[in-house]
């Protein structure tokens, strides 16, 4: 028995560390998609072997200066909107995202209780990610420190995108509460954006 115990203990803190993990969500910058105090888990080994994609809602460790902002360090979730290399850009007679000259069709940005969707951003703004970096957004985009916010601020495209050596892990679903339990899937959107060379 006490065998089994600590196989059983062991075996716990090999996928804790190295394969999932659960995690809570304490604002509400990935609202409705992810709600306060909703439980999602995190597959962590899935970037080992190939990078984030466009669409992953990922974990990540938050760059110093983003935390230094809001005083809140550690693991921090949002969306993926473009990678290395590709070009994201808003505009307002557009009035959607376009990555690579491709308009996303975003259904999962924050609605208000009337029904209001978020506009995709407050502001126009054009960058090409640096290699090696991902720019991230929040879903409920009016509440949300992110790579739109901080370039919108500082018009520096290296401290408004985290290293994907930054990045924790993939959230694949949300257990908790019961009533919100469902798959984190990327919407189809993403997956007509054509490859950042294309569009240079």
């Amino acid at each position: 028995m006490v065998i089994l115990v600590v196989v059983a203990v062991l075996v716990a803190v090999v996928v804790r560390t190295f394969v999932a993990a659960s995690f809570y969500i304490p604002s509400g910058s990935m609202e409705h998609t992810l709600d306060i105090n909703d439980r999602v888990l995190v597959y962590k080994l899935g970037y080992d072997f190939h990078a984030p994609e466009r669409g992953d809602v990922v974990v990540f460790k938050a760059p110093k200066q983003w935390a230094a902002e809001t005083g809140d360090g550690g693991d921090w979730i949002k969306r993926v909107i473009a990678v290395g290399g590709d070009k994201v850009a808003y505009d307002d007679a557009i009035g959607r995202i376009t990555v690579n000259g491709k308009a996303l069709t975003e259904p999962y940005i924050y609605r208000s209780a009337s029904g209001v969707q978020d506009p995709p951003s407050e502001a126009p703004f054009q960058v090409t990610v640096p290699k090696g970096r991902l720019w991230l957004m929040g879903d409920h985009r009016s509440n949300s420190s992110d790579s739109r916010e901080h370039y919108l601020q500082s018009h520096n495209i290296s401290l408004s995108t985290v290293p994907v050596s930054s990045v924790v892990g993939r959230a694949f679903a949300t257990y908790w509460p019961l009533g919100r339990m469902t798959w984190l899937s990327k919407p189809t959107t993403y997956d007509s954006i054509p490859d950042a060379r294309a569009a240079n």
